[in-house]
């Protein structure tokens, strides 16, 4: 029984010292069985703004005319702030701890924007930054004074931050207004971040507007991979 023992704990050293791999995807999303751990948040306003914003977040079929059998996470608020970020996240495990990834987004989503579309404060297309993101920490909404603030660096708008880079707009690809799924990336930018000690990273993605108005999308697709830095 001794030698059992000390067999299973050598076994258990030996997994323990075993590297995980840093290279390779780390997550591909599709949403049709669930959630999965997904959150959805906003932050960037004035607090006196707050119960104008009607934030949701939901887990829904994607509109029509697209196609209703597929699922995704449901986005939706008014920006009265004219810089309104709203996100969805998920924290990921099993990562090699305290140890630098470069990370590729590939996303994709159903906007209903058309290119050539003008708004209050911008366009709702073109004057939206998609922003794709990754921290040790968990990117939350924190309270500075009297306005709400994302706990990491995302930038601002068409700025980009320590912890988010951005992977286009939300134009949909037509001259008309109506739901098309368009896919974004950041290939060519890949973004380097650092596990915790317990190897966690939480991934976000989301929307910082310019444009003053309703916002409505459908993430219907989120791909996290892990690359050899370039």
């Amino acid at each position: 029984m001794a030698l059992l023992a000390l067999v299973s704990v050598a076994c258990q050293d030996n997994q323990s010292l075993t590297p995980k791999p840093t290279t390779g995807v780390l997550l591909d999303e599709t949403f049709a069985n669930g959630q999965n751990g997904w959150e959805g948040e906003y932050t960037d306003y004035g607090v006196a703004q707050d119960s104008l914003i009607q934030f949701k977040f939901e887990y829904v079929k994607l509109p029509s005319p697209l196609d209703s059998t597929r699922k995704s996470l449901h986005v939706y608020g008014r920006n009265r702030s004219d810089d309104l970020f709203m996100f969805v996240r998920k924290k990921l495990t099993g990562l090699a701890p305290n140890t630098e990834y470069t990370l590729l987004f590939d996303v994709e989503l159903a906007s209903m924007y058309p290119e050539n579309s003008i708004g209050i404060g911008g366009s709702p297309a073109t004057s939206v930054f998609l922003k794709a993101g990754a921290s040790a920490q968990k990117p939350e909404k924190v309270k500075k004074d009297d306005f709400y603030h994302l706990s990491v660096d995302k930038g601002s708008q068409s700025d980009e931050g320590k912890n988010a880079v951005i992977i286009g707009n939300v134009a949909n690809g037509k001259q008309e207004e109506g739901y098309a799924l368009i896919q974004r990336s950041n290939k060519g930018k890949p973004l380097t971040v650092k596990t915790n000690e317990a190897g966690e990273l939480w991934v976000f993605v989301g929307t910082d507007s310019g444009f003053e108005g309703d916002q409505s999308l459908y993430y219907s697709r989120v791909k996290v991979t892990a690359v050899g830095k370039e």
